[in-house]
């Protein structure tokens, strides 16, 4: 049976192995949990201002059929999820309230008065959309819009969300059903990815806890394996790959299968990020292999494809990305994961309840998530980073209100529900270590 702990693409690209010692190293802390414990940025190796990527030679020119060409032999993938022999169940736990005392300063009444308006009217328009009645909805878009949104202030506060909101029941009411199609994997959405990344202390936090999770799951093996479904810009995994290289034991061998969008997709490709991560072990003396599957959908992978191999400790890692199978077969997904036996399985989701039937109840709950999230953001001044930021929060807003059926991936459930599933699948919780 597979554990987990809860805090709360079949195209091939290329193998990267080094190995051997070299004339210098990087200085890094004695110890790994030392590492992976440490400040927010040292998880940052990958960002375009990082001086050790920078100072990395060119990636070769690939020749006809080298060894690191690229192929694509089978279908698309979305979203997917990870399980196994342990593993570790992360969802991102509610983000914090946090409520600017300045808002209210800085206000007269007539604008909180308004806000209220604009909230009531922003419920009242949910609830009318909910009952069919599209001429009332359209109405209180109208007056939304038009009225009340110009006597708030849209920059911050409430007056920023609810413009958010008014825009997607908007879309939802006067624009075409939007088309199913892959989601999740593609090059905006990395980029704005990205920068949410460096806006918000979540991810940075998940990551932390993942990767001290897998680091100890990893103890006493000598060849490791991770599968990441949600490998993005990799900026997970520098902390890791230095942690794994300094324990006491021993560097172990290193596999690392990276599911991402196409090659060329997004600013930098997964080969590229794989060459810098490659180069990263290289310069620690440790023996590593890099191997990409280039997916636009998850649903579609194929277990075969991720090459497992039973004398290597497996670890499955799923960030913020299994919520977006909830309206497909995501318990099949489960079931296979499970049975490629991983040793753990780390995933991070949101806390939230955006994946009620009615509509009401969902636009209610993605109304009050989304308020605490973006005052949370207010902390944040770097730019463009927040900006950024704030359109990838959007275009999760645009899709739990304007989308029904397979199109509606932003699916965010609660631990308990989470809990339950995992358990059915075949899996069990694991403890955060003291370390985490």
């Amino acid at each position: 049976m597979g554990s987990y702990q809860y805090t709360g693409a079949s195209s091939l690209m290329g193998t990267f192995e080094f190995n051997g010692s070299l004339d210098s190293y990087r200085v890094m802390p004695s110890e790994p949990r030392q590492l992976i414990n440490g400040q927010a940025s040292d998880l940052a190796f990958l960002t375009p201002n990082n001086t050790f990527f920078s100072e990395l030679p060119p990636l070769p020119t690939l020749e006809p059929g080298s060894d690191l060409g690229v192929s694509y032999p089978g279908p698309a993938l979305s979203p997917m999820v990870a399980v196994g022999g342990t593993w570790t169940q992360e969802i991102e736990s509610q983000l914090p309230r946090q409520q600017s005392q300045q808002l209210l300063t800085y206000s007269d009444v007539g604008e909180e008065d308004s806000g209220i308006r604009l909230v009531h009217a922003l419920l009242t328009c949910a609830e009318a959309i909910q009952c069919g009645e599209v001429r009332l909805a359209a109405s209180l878009v109208d007056e939304m819009a038009n009225g009340l949104l110009s006597r708030v202030n849209t920059a911050y506060g409430i007056g920023k969300v609810a413009g958010y909101f008014v825009e997607a029941l908007s879309r939802r009411l006067f624009q075409p059903a939007p088309e199913a199609g892959p989601t999740g994997l593609g090059s905006d959405f990395e980029v704005l990815y990205h920068h949410f990344y460096e806006a918000c202390p979540y991810l940075k936090f998940a990551h932390f806890t993942a990767n001290q999770a897998i680091l100890e799951a990893f103890e006493g093996h000598d060849y490791v394996h991770i599968i990441d479904f949600s490998f993005m810009n990799g900026l997970q995994w520098p902390a890791l790959i230095q942690a794994l290289a300094l324990r006491r034991d021993g560097s172990p061998s290193l596999r690392l299968t990276a599911i991402g969008p196409p090659l060329g997709s997004g600013p930098e490709s997964i080969r590229e990020i794989g060459w810098k991560l490659a180069q990263l072990a290289r310069s620690m003396n440790m023996r590593f292999a890099f191997r990409a599957v280039a997916a636009s959908r998850l649903e579609d992978i194929k277990p075969s494809v991720l090459e497992t191999d039973p004398k290597e400790a497996l670890a499955v890692n799923s960030i913020m990305q299994l919520h977006r199978l909830l309206g497909s077969n995501i318990n099949s997904i489960l079931n296979w994961v499970r049975n490629l036996n991983p040793k753990i399985v780390t995933l991070v989701e949101q806390e939230a309840n955006h994946n009620q039937p009615e509509f009401l109840t969902r636009f209610t709950e993605a109304l009050h998530y989304y308020s605490t999230m973006f005052d949370s953001l207010e902390t944040c001044h770097a730019q463009p980073h927040k900006t950024l930021a704030e359109m990838y929060i959007q275009k999760e807003i645009s899709n739990i209100v304007c989308c029904e059926g397979s199109v509606r991936v932003e699916r965010h459930e609660p631990l308990a529900k989470w809990q339950a599933r995992m358990g059915q699948a075949g899996f069990k919780p694991l403890d955060l270590s003291q370390s985490a």
